[in-house]
């Protein structure tokens, strides 16, 4: 089974599935099929987190291809002459906020471990549609429309728009034939054609001839390396919950907001309860509160990740949640006496990002998390794919009061993520895969999922239907539904200043079940889920 964004990339995974190929090769095939048809979530110009299960060796890696900053870049990169915080697009739209790519080099490290099927091979479906044209999805339709930047770049306004400068409404078709002659290079000559050669000189022409121009070198992306690390796991209830560690904030925030709420008798109360919703919340202050203050690339600061899922420290916050009030907004904790002082962090993250969930007949899965950051990223179009703005998921301001932000720019770091691809263990063994695109909006979008398969026992398609709610450590969020509007008051009467929102989760999740496996793809984008 595989569960997508796009029905496209979906059937292009099952059928390497048919194939032979393995769930890693699914996984890519599909992942460069999102590439041409949604090409505002992610591709070979960004990045990506993926965690890996081999069901014969009982293994579990976590695969690292998170961007980083050029070797030039420096802490005050997002601040104007007069030392304040350049605006949202202004910094988003530029070459500044374009880090090294890491999803192919990703790729062609986990292939080599874990692939079945010929590395061309992985290519042959996205080249097809690239060359051929798909029809343009109704959300791709709207996306393109309200855009503010994406007609300042002369490539996308030719791909995405009419002579007369009218956006290419649903059901036109798109041909993108840069993109096929793209994926054909790195087809043939592997990562390193597009690390290295006339790919590369293209990339880094582009962004240090932008109106807004960056300082990302051919050194850059020669020395960039993919890392394998070792999954973030936690018990929760009798499972065992695995994602992805620093420099992603999901798995920890998750795992955290998991061990905060174990003591509340969350599977004898409806998910749309005033005091699930409140708890839930409650946790999510706590939880957001240590992420933006403490995790950020291990590499290059000190991550108190023992100290912050140490089961004393987190029943310690947890004692802090009240039945019948809200923290408003929670402080960070101070997970231990030698734990490193860090300032504020200010960072926006947006709801972009893909996510695609796959199991294959072996039982190996795949939970691959991918991302451009922003929609259309940098908005800066080489060669058919979109570069990257995920330099913007770096704090703006280096620090606070003197003190340097965990998550400040410095050269080579990558910067800290939301993204959380997660797999879910029981005494059976691997029972669920999971995990969703929304900036960091994700950590709350599927540490509710596991509260709904776990405890509340729904499955996958119910599961990633359950109307959306949390707080990231600001007021809590409530999607923009009737069956939530009608709590606002109450919850309010608790102290949270609750906002109805719009909600862009694309949750994606299997269930490997006794009878068979279930799937559930988000109705709030285009997904599908595929199997046999």
């Amino acid at each position: 089974m595989i569960v997508a964004a796009h029905p496209l990339a979906a059937q292009a995974g099952l059928e390497a599935l048919r194939s032979g190929g393995s769930a890693l090769d699914a996984a890519f095939t599909a992942q460069l099929v999102l590439n041409v048809v949604e090409p505002q979530s992610s591709g070979i110009g960004g990045g990506a987190f993926l965690l890996h299960y081999d069901r014969a060796s009982d293994g579990l890696a976590v695969y690292d291809g998170r961007e980083t900053a050029p070797a030039a870049a420096s802490p005050e990169r997002f601040l104007d002459p007069n030392g304040r915080p350049l605006r949202y697009l202004q910094a988003v739209g530029s070459g500044l906020s374009v880090g090294t790519p890491g999803l192919l080099r990703l790729m062609e490290l986990a292939h080599a471990r874990h692939g079945r099927l010929p590395w061309a091979r992985l290519f042959e479906p996205a080249i097809r549609i690239a060359e051929e044209g798909f029809a343009i999805s109704p959300r791709l339709a709207r996306l393109v429309a309200i855009d503010p930047l994406l007609r300042n770049d002369v490539r996308a306004r030719a791909l995405f728009f009419q002579p007369d400068g009218t956006p290419k409404g649903a059901g036109l078709r798109l041909r993108n034939g840069e993109l096929a002659d793209t994926l054909r290079r790195v087809a043939k000559g592997g990562a390193e054609a597009f690390y290295r050669g006339e790919i590369a000189h293209d990339i880094i022409a582009a962004v240090r001839e932008h109106r807004a121009p960056g300082d990302l070198t051919a050194s850059d992306l020669a020395a960039y390396q993919a890392r394998e690390r070792a999954a973030l796991c936690q018990d929760y209830r009798r499972h065992k919950v695995c994602g992805v560690p620093p420099p992603s904030s999901g798995g920890a925030t998750v795992a955290m907001m998991l061990a905060m709420l174990e003591r509340f008798p969350l599977d004898r109360l409806s998910p749309l309860s005033p005091r699930a919703i409140h708890l839930f919340s409650e946790a999510g202050r706590l939880a957001y509160a240590d992420r933006d203050r403490y995790l950020a690339d291990p590499d290059f600061v000190p991550v108190p990740l023992t100290e912050l899922l140490d089961p004393r420290y987190l029943a310690g916050r947890s004692r802090l949640i009240r039945d019948d009030r809200s923290l408003g907004v929670a402080k960070p904790g101070r997970p231990g006496p030698s734990t490193s002082r860090f300032g504020r962090d200010r960072t926006r993250e947006v709801p972009a990002t893909t996510h695609l969930s796959v199991v294959d007949a072996a039982g190996n899965a795949v939970a691959l998390t991918s991302s451009i950051e922003a929609a259309f990223g940098s908005r800066i179009m080489v060669r058919g794919f979109f570069l990257n703005n995920q330099l913007t998921d770096f704090s703006y301001l280096p620090g606070t009061d003197g003190v340097p932000s965990a998550n400040r720019v410095e050269g080579g770091k990558r910067p800290r993520s939301s993204m959380a691809p997660t797999l879910v263990f029981d005494s059976r063994g691997l029972r669920y895969v999971l995990g969703s695109p929304g900036g960091n909006e994700i950590i709350n979008y599927v540490a509710l999922t596991l509260l709904s398969l776990i405890d509340w026992k729904l499955d996958p398609q119910e599961a990633v239907d359950v109307p959306r709610y949390g707080s990231r450590n600001r007021g809590t969020e409530l999607e923009n539904l009737p069956a939530l509007e009608k709590l606002a008051a109450q919850l309010t009467a608790l102290g949270h200043e609750a906002r109805l929102v719009d909600q862009a989760s694309g949750l994606h999740a299997i269930a490997i079940t006794p009878g068979g496996l279930a799937g559930g793809a988000d109705p709030r984008r285009e997904g599908v889920a595929l199997g046999d």
